[in-house]
């Protein structure tokens, strides 16, 4: 499944854009958690803040 998921970005408009995943404090549990986003290569500085 994963192959395919990188197969597919390395064509055409998919190298436009970068995986983002950050780590995130629950609020509820205090426990941290991972999100992921795709997001344009010009906006990855602004995913992180």
């Amino acid at each position: 499944m994963a192959k395919k998921t990188v197969a597919s970005l390395q064509k055409g408009e998919g190298r436009t854009y970068s995986k983002v995943i950050k780590m995130v404090k629950s609020p509820k549990t205090g426990a941290y958690v991972f999100e992921e986003k795709m997001v344009p290569n010009e906006a990855v500085k602004d995913a992180l803040k």
